[in-house]
C-alpha cells in the first residue's frame, strides 16, 4: 500500500451525525448533547456531518454542543455540493446542487458558521453520482483550492454507491472516501473495485452505513435496509447472520462494526446514533472480541469474502 495522501490520522471510530439532524425521527437538544457526551466519555472525537442533515440542524448542534461534551479538538468532516435554500420567513426550504466554485464556496462558508470554526478537516463532495462533467469542470479544482487556502485540510467524496466512486478515486487525487452502505456484511459492492483501487493510490477510506440502514442493529420486520422497508430475502439473511454470531457469544452488532476493519484500506468506520445509550452500545460492540473463528464461519456462509481472510 502507497503511503495515504491524508495529512492526519483518522480516528478508528467516528460518529454520524444524520440522526441527530433529525433522520427517521427528531432527536432533542437534550439527547443531542447527551449523545455528544456519551462520545467524549468513550474518547470519539471524529464527528461526520452535512448541510442536508436536518437542513443544517445536524452542523448547528455540533457547534454549539462539541465543547460543552468536552471535545475540544475533534476531527470533523462535512459535505458540500448542495445548497440550502430557506423560504423567506427562515424555515428550511429546499436543496439544491450547486457544482460552481461560487456554490462550493458557499457552502463551506455557511457549514463553517453552523459549526464555529474557522477551517474543517475534511470536505467530501456530496453524492455526485449524476455529475462527473461538473466534477471535473468546476467542484473537484473548487476544493482544491480551498485546501491550498487551508478552509479545509483534506479532499474526500461521499457518496452510496462504489462504482462511480471508483472512478473519481481513480482520475482525480483524492485524499480520503466515505462509502456508505456497500461494504458490510451484507453488501460487498466496495470490495470490487474501489477499496482495491484506494489500496493502491494511498486514498484513505472511511465506512459508514455498516448497519445497512438499521437491519445489521436489529434484524426485524420493521427494520430498514438502505434507506427503504426491508425486504424478507435481506430480513432472513440478517438473521442467519445473527443465529452465526451467537454461536459464539458475539453480539451481531460487533461483528457488522468491526467487518470493515479486515480489509486493509480501511482506516475509520462512522456510526449513525441518536442517543448515549447508542454511542455507548456501538462501542462496546466495537471492542467485543470476534474470534477467528467466526469470521471463517460467516465466510462458509457468504457474509464475509474469502479473500479477507487470507493474505
Amino acid at each position: 500500500m502507497t503511503t495515504h495522501r491524508l495529512p492526519f490520522s483518522l480516528p478508528r471510530l467516528g460518529i454520524g451525525t444524520a440522526p441527530l439532524g433529525g433522520l427517521f425521527e427528531e432527536v432533542t437538544e437534550e439527547a443531542a448533547a447527551a449523545t455528544l457526551k456519551a462520545a467524549a466519555d468513550e474518547g470519539i472525537t471524529y464527528f461526520d456531518t452535512a448541510p442536508r442533515y436536518g437542513h443544517g440542524q445536524a452542523e448547528s448542534r455540533l457547534g454549539r454542543l462539541l465543547a460543552p461534551a468536552g471535545i475540544t479538538d475533534p476531527v470533523l468532516s462535512t459535505k458540500a455540493g448542495w445548497l440550502l435554500r430557506p423560504r423567506p420567513d427562515g424555515s428550511p426550504g429546499e436543496v439544491v446542487t450547486d457544482w460552481t466554485e461560487r456554490g462550493i464556496r458557499a457552502s463551506l462558508e455557511s457549514s463553517l458558521t453552523r459549526l464555529g470554526r474557522d477551517s474543517v478537516d475534511i470536505l467530501y463532495l456530496h453524492d455526485p453520482d449524476d455529475y462527473p462533467d461538473e466534477i471535473r469542470r468546476t467542484a473537484y479544482p473548487a476544493v482544491r483550492r480551498l485546501r491550498d487556502e487551508g478552509l479545509i485540510r483534506a479532499i474526500g467524496f461521499g457518496m452510496n454507491h462504489s462504482t462511480q466512486l471508483a472512478a473519481y478515486v481513480d482520475e482525480f487525487e483524492v485524499d480520503v472516501v466515505l462509502i456508505a452502505g456497500r461494504f458490510s456484511l451484507l453488501d460487498h459492492e466496495a470490495l470490487g473495485s474501489l477499496l482495491p483501487l484506494c489500496a493502491k493510490k494511498g486514498t484513505a477510506v472511511v465506512v459508514g452505513g455498516v448497519f445497512n440502514t438499521g437491519l445489521l442493529a436489529d434484524p426485524s420486520p420493521d427494520a430498514m435496509f438502505h434507506y427503504r422497508p426491508v425486504p424478507a430475502e435481506a430480513l432472513e439473511r440478517a438473521r442467519r447472520c445473527r443465529e452465526l454470531c451467537a454461536e459464539y457469544d458475539v453480539p451481531l452488532p460487533a461483528a457488522a462494526i468491526q467487518f470493515p476493519f479486515l480489509h486493509p484500506a480501511v482506516d475509520s468506520v462512522v456510526l449513525g446514533c441518536r442517543s448515549a445509550a447508542e454511542v455507548t452500545a456501538n462501542a462496546a460492540a466495537a471492542r467485543h472480541p470476534v474470534p477467528d473463528a467466526l469470521w471463517q464461519r460467516l465466510a462458509g456462509a457468504g457474509f464475509v469474502p474469502r479473500e479477507l481472510l487470507t493474505g
